[in-house]
């Protein structure tokens, strides 16, 4: 199916959110999203409705600390929601927002050097207008490239990480719908597996199953970012399961694919009850949140890269640690 008009919106909206002046964003928000737009941002930002809060709550602060603020994309896609019983049509852009950090944010001080933020963003379009979005940063990330270790030291590796291998996932043009059938299909059969990790296979094999044995897994800071099965069920995998129990059942708002790439994200995608070990952190008997972002990439008939985003510091924030607070004492 042809999803360029949606396409088109949101390539609009970040041309003019970029070429905007500081006080000009709220007319460009006005301009491309809708009135009662609902908008879920990463702690502490949360859920926001309307041009005006987003602009307030979010946008002005965030591009008065980082000037000169470049979205640079490496993954740009849409489709239609496989959940919804009705036609939504979502626009997907994933990459990193670099920027000169001029300006205290989020208590976090500024260096005046470069950074870069990874970020996935999701927006559903409806009569050329965005009427939902989804932005997922990696907030830890930013605070370990000006020197802060918000966490424990992880399991996986941390540093900016890369776009997909093949260099060819903004799809600014119309891709076959039998590539993002495949692809979804490979996604949905991995979800199955998942499940409440009661497949009952060895943690290898049961990977083995959906994902190539090379792939990467490009984690969120915290985690950090793994390659190959047995590296990723050792580095990731392995630790987080038998850090919590109790997981709740799979739960996204958004899930589509198009070409060789897709992606979703719930809030929550699940919950599971931490036994203690993740993040430092000690067992405890209330269950945490896990909102998540997933992008893929296929390769053949399994999956061969995997870009995730956790909102890590609202789970902690859920276990009793507010990370932001406790850089203010």
């Amino acid at each position: 199916m042809d999803f360029q008009t949606e396409k088109e919106v949101v390539l609009g909206f970040y041309k003019a959110l970029e070429n905007a002046a500081q006080n000009e964003s709220s007319v460009v928000f006005e301009h491309y999203c809708s009135a009662n737009w609902l908008w879920r941002g990463m702690h502490p930002f949360d859920v926001q409705t309307g041009t005006d809060a987003v602009n307030t709550i979010f946008w002005s602060g965030f591009t008065h600390a980082f000037s000169s603020l470049q979205r640079r994309i490496d993954v740009f896609m849409a489709g239609e929601n496989s959940l919804s019983d009705t036609r939504e049509i979502w626009v997907t852009s994933m990459g990193h927002f670099m920027g000169l950090f001029d300006n205290p944010w989020l208590g976090i001080k500024p260096t005046h050097k470069l950074v870069m933020l990874r970020y996935a963003e999701f927006h559903r379009v409806e009569a050329g207008k965005i009427v939902e979005t989804a932005l997922f940063l990696d907030i830890p990330a930013l605070m370990m490239q000006v020197g802060l270790r918000p966490f424990p030291d992880q399991t996986a590796a941390q540093f900016v990480q890369p776009g997909p291998l093949p260099h060819d996932a903004i799809m600014t043009a119309s891709q076959p719908a039998s590539e993002g059938a495949k692809t979804l299909e490979a996604i949905n059969r991995m979800i199955s597996d998942l499940g409440q990790w009661k497949l009952g296979l060895p943690l290898e094999e049961e990977l083995s199953r959906s994902w190539h044995t090379d792939m990467v897994w490009w984690g969120p800071a915290g985690i950090g970012a793994t390659y190959t099965i047995e590296r990723y069920a050792k580095q990731h995998s392995g630790p987080f399961r038998a850090s919590f129990t109790e997981r709740s059942g799979t739960g996204h708002i958004c899930r589509f694919a198009e070409g060789h790439y897709g992606g979703f994200f719930g809030w929550p995608n699940f919950t599971a009850k931490p036994i203690g070990g993740f993040l430092g952190m000690p067992a405890s008997d209330k269950a945490g949140e896990f909102r998540v972002v997933d992008i893929y990439r296929r390769r053949d008939d399994k999956l061969i890269e995997n870009w995730v985003f956790i909102d890590l510091l609202h789970y902690l924030k859920s276990q009793g640690l507010d990370v932001l607070k406790r850089l203010q004492t």
